[in-house]
């Protein structure tokens, strides 16, 4: 199951567009939809989270909770909406461009995909990329 819970402001109109896209994504990548949670949060809350789960004292777009089972994909994904606005400002991309692409990027590090090194990172943005270009595919 592909849920979706709003703390912010932020909502998102068309819930099964992006319940459909986050399910391909999955499977583009030879894995198994288990339950998938993506929470949208303010600033503030998803720096408690930070400062409280991982013990980092700095703001993030994203954080992601790995509760995956061998090829069966299950998580938490919390997204800060502020972050994400911040950063489309900052890349000089649309706000929704930049939303699906921490979408893709926390679902990303669930199927195995990390950006710790540089070749990591070339890789993770590659993928968020070909990710990103299959929300209006149509099946």
């Amino acid at each position: 199951m592909i849920s979706f819970h709003f703390e912010s402001d932020y909502r998102i109109l068309d819930l099964s567009e992006y319940s459909d896209w986050v399910a391909r994504i999955i499977e583009s990548e030879g894995f198994t939809q288990g339950d998938i949670s993506y929470i949208f949060y303010t600033d503030e809350k998803l720096l408690e989270l930070n400062q409280e789960y991982l013990k980092h004292d700095t703001f993030t777009d994203i954080i992601t909770f790995d509760y995956c089972d061998g090829k069966v994909v299950s998580g938490d994904i919390f997204i800060s909406t502020d972050r994400v606005k911040d950063n489309a400002k900052t890349f000089e991309v649309p706000f929704e461009m930049e939303m699906k692409r921490v979408m893709s990027h926390g679902l990303l590090h669930l199927l195995g995909y990390g950006d710790k090194t540089d070749e990591e990172t070339v890789v993770m943005r590659a993928k968020e990329e070909e990710k990103i270009k299959m929300f209006h595919v149509e099946q």
